[in-house]
């Protein structure tokens, strides 16, 4: 049997059976199916009050963002900025978590009357995260804040780096922390071991949501402002693949219905290319459909672009922008199976499949932007 398609035995781990009088007394107070109510208890959702805050999530139900250890350093640091008119740079990352959270918070700084531009690190050229490169862009804009969304808690160097220069940093990421923390003005992440903040699986846009909740909290602006941007917080946050309970839960589901009625051109454009455009639109739709041509871009160059789509008001610039990351998806996707074929076809060669342990393979040809996805699928396989 070929070894690609050879099954491989499962084991199932079956979840205890719950008390069956909790069980039923628990589906008479929600008037919920036993089962419904059974599957719910397997996810330790387990009370009347869990559950129905899981399945009628509410915004009310979201945590004040100053529980978030060094939100209000963070805070002080960008309303200086904004009363002394420095200038800003919104730092991300190339996925689509981070290019949401950048694009989410260049708009409300932006909003906020803030002299505020974006950065993208180019994957091919600079590798993951806050980078020398991009340190030196901000100096020649005249930036003196840099603001990281979804990435900075590994970057000691490059924040010590960054103050040499005379541009202060404040890191929001969602990534698990080093042993050695950097030392910016604020850093605010609901992993770090200090943080009791209760929904610690936040993604990377989830956490510049925060951020901005807390300045038009403090700035004693209306909140519910910040609601149209809930479109972006769904899109990062269902394409990052967090578990959609807590915070995420609420965010992604208004945010999902915030993608259907989007005044935002650039996702519009983007839900016609990919023949969303009048459909109902779910997770499964953001993730398989409209991520992938946001994260394309990412993949095989610069990302900028994709921010651009996000933030711009013209309609027209919009849908080129669209109709060109519909084509790098498209490209990527060739590229993709391409290199699957190549991998696939070396493994025949050179892999004892039954006896090896590990499987290490390589190619000069093969472009660094998809060889995780190609790894995935082997593993799979």
């Amino acid at each position: 049997m070929n070894w690609a398609t050879r099954s491989v035995p499962l084991k199932w781990v079956v979840a205890p059976e719950p008390d069956a009088e909790l069980l039923q007394d628990i589906a008479v107070k929600t008037n919920l199916e036993k089962i419904i109510v059974k599957i719910l208890f397997n996810r330790q959702i387990d009370t009347v009050e869990a559950i129905q805050k899981f399945l009628h999530p509410s915004m009310s139900d979201l945590q004040d963002p100053f529980l978030l250890t060094n939100m209000d350093k963070a805070v002080e640091r960008i309303l200086d900025a904004l009363r002394e008119n420095e200038k800003i740079m919104v730092y991300g990352d190339y996925d689509v978590d981070g290019i949401t959270a950048a694009s989410l918070l260049y708009l409300v700084l932006n909003k906020l009357g803030a002299q505020v531009s974006y950065y993208l690190p180019n994957r091919l050229v600079e590798g993951y995260g806050l980078s020398i490169e991009g340190i030196h862009e901000a100096k020649e804009k005249g930036v003196t804040l840099i603001i990281s969304v979804d990435t900075g808690v590994t970057a000691v160097e490059e924040v010590k780096y960054a103050r040499s220069e005379g541009i202060e940093c404040i890191l929001t990421d969602h990534h698990e922390p080093g042993e050695t923390l950097p030392d910016p003005v604020a850093l605010v992440n609901p992993k770090l071991k200090e943080c009791n903040y209760k929904y610690g699986d936040l993604s990377g846009v989830g956490v510049a949501y925060k951020l901005a909740e807390a300045l038009y909290r403090r700035l004693q602006q209306d909140q519910t402002e910040l609601e149209e941007h809930l479109d972006l917080v769904a899109l990062g946050t269902s394409a990052d693949i967090v578990p959609l309970v807590g915070e995420n839960r609420v965010l992604t589901k208004f945010g999902i219905r915030q993608i259907s009625r989007t005044t935002k051109p650039g996702l519009k454009s983007l839900a016609f290319v990919s023949g969303l455009m009048g459909k109902e639109i779910g997770t499964g739709q953001v993730v398989f459909i409209l991520a992938p041509r946001i994260n394309a871009i990412g993949r095989l160059g610069d990302a900028q672009m994709a921010i651009k789509l996000l933030t711009t008001k013209d309609e027209r610039l919009a849908s080129e922008i669209a109709r060109m990351l519909d084509k790098e998806n498209q490209r990527r996707k060739s590229i993709d199976e391409k290199t699957l074929n190549d991998a696939l076809e070396q493994i025949r060669q050179v892999v004892d499949i039954n006896e090896d342990r590990a499987i290490v393979l390589g190619s000069e040809g093969w472009h660094q932007g998809v060889i995780g996805i190609v790894a995935s699928r082997l593993v799979e396989k």
